[in-house]
């Protein structure tokens, strides 16, 4: 039987990565954490607690396509109360994630061959997704010179003017870099001027290690802004986000969402209320993280991990590692074998030079990432000893 092309897009490799640690704790072995970009805690006890009411008092049948107006009120808020923001509440999206928050964003604004500038090393879905609906990836190659960062002539050399978009993220996945308040209201401007629809991924908003992350609203109502309940807000697996549109993408996501959607998740939307209310435990998820990031900063290069992305924001460290190795694929099989480490080859990230990159992810509890950061120096100083 026919497989329709479009399911023919590489996979997300740290997918692949998790299911060989599992398979290595079903067999008894330990495994530390280190691939996921997951935080390792629960959502905050109100929220929980919150759903627990909704169970009990709600019909949680399907909602309005862009979701719970008190919902849609409280981002609205978020926005006002963190950022100073005014963002009018028709302008909000609750998705089903921040995946779904792309796919409606880049079906609406996007035709089949378009170009759309992306960073390389960059979330790895950005590309597979274009690559199911026949859009153009373009690479922005980034590195250590420029912070893992674009330049305006970075995105003259990428096309310039023949781009339809530009995506970025700051912090950004793989490297945790953040750009400038300045330097992002530099490319908004750029791509304001070219008419380059401007899309910016801020789902790792609220975890940065010295100074607040600045939001594409703030600069024009043009951009469209994607976030999610997931990373800071500790809800990955209840599937929720929303997407702050320009006036003119309101009806076309609307439209879309109807038609692949429906609704977001009910019961998510409910509880998701809630996690504004959550401040103090979040923060301390955000404290833990700042302390994983020290540790490993300092124990890491012992291992020969030594040439580190600025990891300003997010929960990421992704390292240089072509001294220890070409083959980023099979230096972490033999890493998770050897230590029960396990992290993401770089080559997700990146299908031109990844090769010589690994990502670890340290949402984990400092203890894990105290005996891995223990067990990686064991490894390497045995590996290169032999």
């Amino acid at each position: 039987m026919k497989i329709g092309r479009r399911a023919s897009v590489p996979p997300f490799i740290v997918m692949d990565v998790m299911k060989a640690a599992a398979e290595r704790a079903a067999g008894g072995d330990d495994v530390l954490h280190m691939e996921v970009g997951q935080p390792s805690t629960a959502a905050p006890s109100t929220v929980i607690a919150a759903a627990k009411r909704a169970l009990d008092d709600e019909l949680l049948g399907y909602t309005l396509a862009f979701g719970l107006e008190p919902l849609r009120q409280r981002i609205a808020g978020h926005y006002r109360n963190y950022y100073g923001v005014d963002v009018d509440v028709d302008r909000i999206a609750v998705t089903t994630g921040s995946s779904g928050a792309f796919l409606l964003t880049f079906l609406a604004c996007f035709d089949p061959g378009d170009r759309v500038a992306i960073l390389r090393p960059g979330y790895p879905c950005y590309r597979n997704i274009f690559s199911a609906l026949d859009i153009d990836a373009v690479d922005v190659p980034v590195g250590p010179s420029t912070r893992f960062q674009p330049t305006l002539d970075a995105l003259e050399a990428a096309g310039g003017d023949a781009l339809s978009g530009l995506l970025i993220a700051s912090p950004a996945n793989p490297t945790g870099s953040m750009l400038s308040h300045d330097e992002l209201g530099s490319l908004i401007d750029y791509c304001r001027d070219r008419q380059i629809r401007f899309i910016s991924d801020e789902i790792y908003h609220g975890i940065t290690y010295g100074g607040k992350a600045s939001t594409a609203a703030a600069f024009d109502d043009g951009a469209v802004v994607i976030n999610s309940f997931s990373k800071y807000f500790s809800m990955t697996g209840w599937r929720l986000g929303w997407a702050v549109l320009s006036e003119d993408l309101i009806r076309p996501v609307e439209r879309l969402t109807q038609n692949l959607f429906i609704s977001p998740p009910t019961l998510s939307q409910h509880a998701a209320i809630a996690a504004f209310d959550c401040a103090d435990e979040l923060d301390a998820n955000v404290a833990r993280y700042a302390r994983n990031r020290e540790l490993l900063l300092q124990e890491l290069p012992k291992a020969g991990f030594d040439q580190l992305a600025p990891a300003d924001g997010a929960f990421y460290l992704y390292a240089d590692v072509r001294r220890l190795t070409n083959d980023a694929v099979a230096f972490c099989a033999e890493m998770l074998k050897a230590t029960g480490v396990a992290a993401t080859p770089g080559n997700d990230f990146d299908p031109v030079d990844g090769k010589s990159y690994v990502r670890f992810s340290f949402a984990g509890a400092t203890d894990d990432m105290a005996t891995a950061a223990q067990r990686l120096q064991a490894w390497l100083s045995n590996r290169h000893a032999r």
